[in-house]
């Protein structure tokens, strides 16, 4: 589709150029020409790596001038000659050629129309008008991962993302700001969730054996239809929010997945206040010291069972115990009792939650 692009546009400047003038593809043939003998030559300009640091360089007659996108430089416009006149003629056909297709890219390319679509940057009648000019299919099984890059610099990571994902039609990758890529997955009606995340592990594992980046994953839902792709784009961004709000240290969280921590993040500030000074009316909750802190989650981590928890906290069962008895002469609550163990479990979590609230503001 370039091709004839650039061809069209070559068309019509070759009069006023009057000297063969074209463009080379990132294989170094020429795609395009005023010349239309030269079209599939091959130049041998950029696997030579002619240009170094120069803006212009000239080869075999010929000057030529880089032109794209991101890190990779996707094409290169020449002009016979090496004089001023051709030097002046490539920067302004470079220029032109780049604007146009940049242009054509933003109108009809299936990235950006996904893109939009994720960013809610059109109109929900339009989407299945700009899907049928861009033979788009509407109607498969899609998916939103959300990466974001810890440690590590944005254009590398997003080159590797777009290399693990060569499909051009069926997965889209972009990015959104210098932490965040989307990648839009299409995926079998038999694939699982837990699929999703070995893929997510393997993403990770990917970018940091190659670029030693380190990255999460948020994974939003799956969606049949293209009009709920930026749905599933939110609950990955969400998903990725709330594992911060609660500290989950978990390189990949999928939104199925959140269940109570998805409900608590969605509540009103005031509403959690109120409910921590309801569950702790006799002591607040900063009452308790770190050792019991660490007490009442090994007690959880090991399912309100006594004899396990004292023996991973190599205490005796009578010391655990009164550690309990003095949590329910604090907060009135027995966490022996699974009710009242719900209760505290879910003020935990409250707790975490407003204090990331505090951080963020």
């Amino acid at each position: 589709m370039s091709s004839r692009l650039f061809q069209t546009v070559i068309n019509q400047m070759k009069d006023a150029v009057e000297r063969v003038f074209g463009v080379v593809d990132s294989k170094d043939t020429v795609i395009a020409c005023s010349d239309l003998s030269k079209i599939g030559a091959y130049r041998n300009i950029l696997s030579a790596d002619l240009m170094g640091s120069q803006d212009v360089f000239m080869f075999d007659g010929y000057v030529y001038k880089m032109f794209g996108i991101h890190s990779s430089l996707e094409y290169a416009v020449f002009v016979e000659g090496v004089d001023e006149t051709a030097i002046r003629c490539i920067k302004i056909l470079a220029v032109a050629l780049s604007n146009i297709k940049q242009y054509y890219d933003e109108k009809y390319d299936r990235d950006n129309f996904v893109k939009n679509i994720i960013l809610d940057n059109i109109l929900p009648g339009e989407i299945y008008i700009k899907a049928k000019e861009l033979s788009f299919k509407t109607d498969v099984k899609r998916v939103a991962f959300l990466i974001r890059i810890v440690v590590g610099e944005e254009i590398p990571v997003f080159e590797v993302v777009r290399k693990l994902f060569p499909d051009r039609q069926k997965d889209f990758v972009f990015n959104i700001n210098q932490t965040d890529i989307i990648l839009i997955k299409e995926v079998s009606h038999d694939i699982l969730s837990d699929d999703l995340k070995k893929l997510a592990t393997s993403i990770i594992d990917s970018l940091f054996s190659e670029l030693e980046a380190k990255t999460v994953v948020g994974i939003g839902s799956f969606v049949e239809n293209i009009k709920d792709l930026a749905g599933s784009f939110r609950e990955a961004k969400v998903s990725l929010d709330i594992s911060k709000a609660f500290d989950m240290n978990s390189p990949v969280v999928s939104y199925g997945h959140l269940g109570v921590y998805r409900l608590i993040y969605q509540l009103p500030v005031k509403l959690c206040e109120d409910f921590l000074d309801e569950v702790f009316r006799k002591e607040p909750i900063e009452s308790l010291d770190e050792e019991t802190f660490f007490t009442i989650n090994k007690f959880f981590e090991n399912n309100l069972n006594v004899s396990e928890t004292s023996r991973r906290l190599f205490v005796h069962r009578n010391t655990l115990v009164y550690r309990l008895e003095k949590i329910k002469r604090i907060t009135g609550l027995d966490l022996r009792e699974f009710d009242d163990a719900i209760v505290f479990r879910i003020a935990l979590m409250v707790r975490k939650y407003l204090a990331s609230r505090l951080r963020d503001s």
